[in-house]
């Protein structure tokens, strides 16, 4: 298991530098380029390696031994009002999840497979003295997740597949505290740091009750993290001279924590009105109330707000919404070797007002994507393109979680991403 944490870490540090990352919630979808271009509208077609992560029914269409890899960069950008004054994101990040999946036939029956893929990630990075920092200037999480499944043609125009699931999640956040916030005096700051890992499974189903039809169905379990870490803190003397406050407060400490991240439903049907023409609709339905609050236990009690003394557990309440997510793609083979592709994606949020904070501001989204699909003798190349658009939010204050009123606006981003793929 050393060896398996060790592969991952050195996998997501190479890979999945996450800076800002735009999700419903902190969902990602962004699974392969081809899958990208069309919106996520691939869990009717499942006709790929990348069908582990949407349909993993689907792969008892694929033959021999097929190989898919890749990433997709995400460079985003968000404008955030508090105070009067505007604040941005940092307008550097980029954010590349990779992907990997294989997939073996084993014989007409059976088939195989094993994919790595994110599907939960965020990331939220401010300049450290902005408006809300007492709430979140930076808040960080990456994962991973290993997925072997197995797929059986149960018909000709049946198939069925199950899956278990090893996820690794580091979760890290930075925050300011202070006993007299927005003051003149210098803040402290605090910086949580903590990873585990999560087990889950998956089912699915796949069936083509004709030759211009597919219909898919895929489900996910909820995972629940159980993480382990450290809290440090750097304190300002002025803060020790504070009326109330001991000298053993604010002391580095560890820090742990467990949350549930939710199960989904996809379907998805696949039309084919013509030889070299499929389109596809479909939905993703999230659990997101799962996800129903973000605690945080210390090892040792610190004082973390005015007013409370010492603690040593913080809770925050999260009660987000269930949540649809609705796609659709279209794919048209226009020469031999190349694939145009178009998708749309419309992406509820789950965030509810009253509970809404800087760590994840966001808000309903649309996805407009592109992308072409080259392919000659057994090498598949596909690349994509994606802007993202989250709608503008008003932000209302709550002074006990140090979030104060505010308004996101200009939030988008911009996708690129590549996939290369062999069949043996």
């Amino acid at each position: 298991m050393q060896t398996l944490k060790s592969w991952v870490i050195a996998w997501s540090l190479v890979l999945l530098t996450a800076q800002f990352g735009f999700a419903a919630g902190f969902g990602i979808y962004e699974w392969s380029a081809r899958g990208n271009a069309l919106g996520g509208a691939t869990v009717g077609r499942a006709d790929d390696p990348s069908a582990l992560a949407t349909n993993p029914a689907g792969i008892t269409q694929l033959d021999g031994l097929q190989v898919l890899g890749g990433f997709t960069a995400i460079h985003p950008v968000l404008d955030l009002k508090t105070d009067g004054k505007w604040y941005s994101s940092d307008k550097d990040s980029l954010w590349i999840p990779p992907h990997f999946f294989a997939t073996w036939k084993v014989n007409d029956r059976y088939s195989i497979g094993l994919g790595t893929f994110s599907r939960f990630g965020l990331g939220s990075v401010f300049d450290e003295d902005w408006g809300g920092r007492y709430n979140s200037y930076e808040a960080i999480i990456e994962s991973m997740s290993i997925n072997p499944n197995v797929a059986v043609k149960v018909t000709d125009k049946l198939s069925a597949a199950f899956g278990v699931e090893a996820m690794y999640l580091n979760f890290s956040k930075k925050q300011k505290f202070s006993l007299a916030p927005y003051s003149s005096n210098p803040d402290g700051d605090l910086k949580l740091e903590a990873d585990g890992w999560g087990y889950g499974f998956n089912m699915a189903l796949h069936y083509q009750p004709c030759d211009y039809a597919k219909i898919g169905l895929s489900y996910r379990s909820p995972v629940t993290m159980k993480v382990n870490g450290d809290a440090e803190f750097s304190t300002p003397d002025w803060i020790y001279a504070y009326p109330g406050v001991p000298g053993v407060a604010f002391t580095d400490t560890s820090a742990s924590g467990t949350v549930t991240l939710p199960d989904s439903f996809s379907f998805g049907v696949a039309i084919y009105p013509l030889e070299r023409l499929s389109v596809e609709v479909g939905a993703v339905y999230t659990l997101w109330s799962k996800y129903d609050e973000l605690k945080i236990n210390y090892g040792d009690a610190v004082v973390l707000k005015p007013g409370v003394g010492l603690v040593d557990q913080t809770v925050q309440e999260k009660n987000w919404d269930d949540v649809w997510r609705f796609n659709i793609g279209v794919e048209y083979a226009a020469l031999d070797w190349l694939d145009l592709r178009v998708g749309y994606v419309y992406d509820q949020s789950p965030l509810q007002d009253d509970t809404i904070d800087y760590m994840v501001p966001a808000n309903d989204r649309h996805l407009l994507n592109g992308g072409l699909g080259f392919h000659w003798d057994s090498w598949v190349v596909d690349v994509n393109y994606t802007y993202l658009m989250i709608m503008d939010r008003d932000i209302d204050a709550r002074a006990a979680d140090y979030v104060r009123e505010g308004e996101i606006d200009n939030a988008d981003a911009h996708m690129v991403g590549l996939s290369i793929g062999y069949k043996f």
